[in-house]
């Protein structure tokens, strides 16, 4: 107890030095290290979620209830296509897909709670070794915090070897911005890697996957500071957390830079939590991640 206490002193201190400052300042804080950790999260949910889709299309190409869908989806969601379900695709095909979470709220498996729309848009190739989906977002919300732009990812497969299976690879850029409930706004541009290390010899089963997430993207603070972050120990994207309602980032690096200053934000040892420890000019602060 008397640790936890400590650790909320800590990150009070933390939260009120940046009520007082101009984000301009070189401290970077435990609380904006937060805000970049729930972004980073809500990425995370929608990339599941968009990849899972789009993957789904070729299990499934004419029904909307594939294995992978609805393990992805709660029933909340509804999704429409174009060309509509029950429409044979054949390649070259353009497929839109419509994911709506309506407007009340809706609570994912990872237990975040997200409303609006994710409008996706790919094309149809099964027999392709590269395939690249477009989304955006419509009055689109992850826990409150209100997305707007687009993002980009292009899957891709490894070569198989002698002993490792080809398995995909793929590549997000990002361009959007963030609002949060105060109206402040964040901007961010980047690119992620993720490589699926675990699951894929189970196509229809989604809890038994683990991914590995390598990248690095700028944010642009409200009074227009610029802060770097890098992921320097590849993140654990673990699937299987989706089984006890915790967010999937499960462990890794991630170094900030900011004004000559450096900071870290450590997901853990592997363990299905909702923390993460935030370091700074030696002080370590213990934050939550998820909703």
């Amino acid at each position: 107890m008397k640790t936890m206490l400590k650790t909320l002193v800590i990150g009070l201190a933390f939260a009120l030095a940046s009520c007082t400052k101009d984000d301009a300042t070189p401290v970077i804080t435990a609380e904006e290290a937060s805000v970049n950790a729930k972004i980073d999260l809500a990425n995370n949910d929608v990339t599941d979620i968009v990849m899972n889709e789009e993957q789904s299309t070729y299990l499934d190409p004419a029904n909307k209830n594939s294995a992978l869908s609805t393990l992805a989806l709660p029933p909340c969601a509804t999704i429409s296509r174009v060309p509509a379900f029950g429409t044979p695709l054949t390649p070259g095909t353009q497929v839109t897909k419509t994911i709506d979470f309506g407007t009340a709220g809706c609570t994912l498996a990872s237990g975040n709670v997200v409303k609006g729309r994710i409008i996706m848009s790919f094309t149809f190739n099964p027999g392709a070794t590269s395939h690249t989906i477009n989304y955006q977002f419509d009055n689109f919300y992850h826990n409150n915090l209100k997305f707007d732009g687009n993002k980009t990812f292009t899957r891709v497969m490894t070569p198989a070897t002698a002993t490792t299976p080809s398995l995909p690879v793929v590549t997000m850029n990002m361009d959007m911005s963030v609002t949060l409930p105060n109206g402040n706004v964040y901007q961010r541009v980047g690119q992620r890697v993720r490589q699926i290390t675990a699951g894929y010899d189970t196509p229809n089963v989604l809890t038994d996957n683990v991914y590995s997430v390598t990248g690095s993207w700028t944010t642009t603070f409200p009074s227009s500071t610029l802060q770097t972050s890098t992921i320097t120990t590849p993140l654990m994207v673990k699937m299987s957390c989706i089984t006890t309602n915790k967010p999937l980032l499960v462990s890794g690096v991630i170094t900030i830079e900011r004004n000559g200053n450096t900071a870290t934000l450590d997901y853990g040892d592997g363990t299905c939590d909702n923390t993460a420890l935030f370091t700074f000019n030696g002080t370590s602060v213990t934050i939550v991640i998820g909703n």
